[in-house]
């Protein structure tokens, strides 16, 4: 048996993302058999990488989706976050899945979404060192590893964490 079957698990997209940091996931998460939901802000069906490569066409925008329906998401970085954040339905959306005591899983750049949905204090994590005081005053204790797992909140560095931070992922989500 696949270890995320019947789990459901929403991925942001904006102009601007990281290639690597939303396509490996996303095939991961699919090998594990979760079924995953490509969530865009709502500005439009298609979204650019950072690299301008490997488009992607979203199956949903956040106005037509409910929180209730996702046991996790996955933020990836690159620009994206700092474009996903001017959203106030995105926020909401990360606040919400996070307070459900769901699985967030938030790369790199990542971090400045989740300082915008306010649910990083107390709470111990990682990012990208761009945005590593802007985590540090929203209330986290900084740790610079691979990986950092802290409840139900998953987060890595660089695309070069991406091994660990999938197999974070799935092993928080599996447990959920």
């Amino acid at each position: 048996m696949m270890t995320l079957e019947g789990k459901k698990v929403a991925i942001l997209a904006e102009n601007g993302y990281e290639e690597l940091e939303l396509w490996y996931p996303y095939y991961r998460m699919i090998e594990e058999g979760a079924t995953v939901v490509l969530i865009g802000s709502g500005t439009s069906s298609k979204y650019v990488g950072k690299k301008g490569n490997y488009p992607v066409i979203v199956d949903k925008n956040i106005n037509d989706v409910d929180s209730k329906e996702f046991d996790a998401l996955i933020i990836p970085g690159g620009w994206a976050p700092d474009n996903l954040r001017r959203h106030k339905k995105i926020i909401d959306f990360t606040r919400e899945i996070f307070e459900q005591n769901k699985t967030v899983a938030a790369i790199c750049h990542a971090g400045s979404l989740l300082v915008s949905a306010n649910v990083l204090k107390g709470k111990t994590a990682t990012c990208f060192m761009a945005i590593k005081d802007d985590m540090i005053n929203a209330g986290i204790n900084f740790v610079d590893e691979a990986v950092v797992i802290d409840g139900n909140l998953v987060t890595s560095r660089t695309p070069q964490d991406l091994p660990a931070f999938c197999k974070g992922i799935i092993t928080t989500l599996s447990k959920q």
